[in-house]
């Protein structure tokens, strides 16, 4: 695709990358196929196709509209497409460029912008975040339906293994899955703990950056990724006492953004050799287990009997590029796990898109859990926090991190 960038983008770090981005594509249109928003609406201009050429069109000096905006927010950032392209179209990063110059051209509506500024200023501040959910869990009874979708029932988190083992991994909290699912950390530390690992959590990390990054706020979202470096750096250096061998992510969405950190902050003078080693050291629990796979093979076999249906996350799938790995540890420990149809599809979670755009997000959980029950799963498992909630909003099979399934089975009976 050829482009004749404007002036006030061309030279800029940004400029640059969507240009050799935008020459990549070729026009052929495969990306529509595997894209859930155009699958819905059946609007070009709401598939990736259509998006980048309202995204080249701004960078080339046309004004965007409300209408460019709208196209723009529609997208869930799946990453569905980048998986289809045959060119390698890093769309992801086109998106993330596009949608700042349009808001900044176009601006938000009062209500928006409220909106939006919550999202981004509560749910990254676990301080913030914890009460606000714990006092919606205590009302949750009285409130309408649509604001019960957003708050999970209350759950126990269970004990953190308090056994020391010598080889040591980094975990990354999260800011709102201790909240709302605060047993899938203790879950993961104790299925590592049964193979000898010990988890460790560096107390100052907080947001991995995604939610600022992703809604604009691109200094804000780089900010907290500068801080979680440096709140993880003395347990890579050593200085913290102890030394790790990897940074362990049980929310994909998570995942796929710390793996991005090298890139993210690559012109960053201070932090871009950090940025780079962390993001080499992230690893998500799926690519951590099978090397334990005969260790947990011997303590699991036999000992799930439900049926299981697995969503994989897009975070997982498209933006991590892991395919596979949860199903062969599911069924290494003898579990019956199913993908179902359409399983490259997004569930409509997406970070905040099911603040942002409830209609669509509703629709696509719902035809999402169609597919799940077609098996009937005694359990529905996936890998990110963000599609646990969301789905769970709409059945009442239970949904829960398949880490959780493993540990469950590990207990004493």
């Amino acid at each position: 695709m050829q482009t004749n960038l404007a002036d006030f983008i061309k030279n800029s770090q940004e400029g640059q990358e969507a240009e050799v981005i935008l020459r990549k594509c070729v026009h052929c249109g495969f990306c529509t196929a595997t894209c859930p928003t155009y699958q819905l609406l059946g609007n070009e201009l709401d598939g990736p196709r259509g998006r980048i050429y309202l995204i080249k069109q701004v960078l080339e000096g046309k004004a965007a509209t409300a209408t460019t905006q709208s196209h723009l927010d529609r997208c869930l950032t799946c990453r569905n497409c980048e998986s289809t392209c045959p060119s390698g179209v890093q769309y992801g990063r086109l998106i993330d460029i596009g949608r700042k110059v349009v808001d900044d051209q176009v601006g938000r509506s009062v209500r928006q912008r409220i909106v939006r500024t919550t999202l981004k200023e509560v749910l990254p501040r676990k301080w913030l975040f914890k009460p606000a959910m714990k006092l919606g869990q205590f009302v949750r009874p009285a409130l309408p339906k649509v604001l019960k979708h957003k708050i999970p029932l209350r759950q126990l988190s269970g004990t953190w293994p308090s056994a020391t083992h010598p080889r040591k991994m980094l975990l990354l909290e999260g800011c709102v899955q201790p909240t709302m699912s605060p047993n899938t950390n203790a879950a993961t530390a104790r299925v590592l703990d049964a193979v000898g690992v010990e988890l460790v959590i560096a107390k100052k990390a907080g947001c991995c950056g995604a939610i600022r990054y992703h809604m604009n706020d691109q200094r804000g979202g780089l900010d907290d990724m500068r801080k979680n470096i440096d709140a993880w750096w003395p347990y890579v250096d050593g200085s913290a006492g102890v030394t790790v061998e990897a940074l362990v992510m049980n929310a994909s969405g998570c995942g796929a953004t710390v793996k991005e950190y090298g890139h993210l902050l690559q012109h960053d003078p201070h932090y871009a050799n950090k940025a780079a080693h962390i993001s080499a050291l992230t690893k998500d629990i799926s690519e951590i287990l099978p090397d334990f796979e005969t260790a947990l093979e011997k303590k699991l076999l036999g000992k799930i009997a439900k049926r299981v249906s697995y969503h994989p996350p897009c975070t997982l799938q498209h933006g991590q590029q892991i395919r596979g790995k949860v199903e062969n540890i599911l069924r290494s420990a003898g579990v019956d796990v199913q993908l179902c149809a359409d399983s490259h599809l997004c569930c409509g979670s997406a970070g905040t898109y099911s603040v942002l755009q409830p209609a669509l997000s509703y629709q696509l959980r719902d035809n999402k859990l169609k597919h799940l029950h077609a098996h009937t799963p005694d359990i529905i498992v996936t890998g990110n926090i963000g599609c646990m909630t969301h789905l769970q909003s709409g059945t009442d099979t239970p949904v829960r991190h398949w880490i959780e399934l493993l540990d469950l089975a590990l207990q004493p009976r």
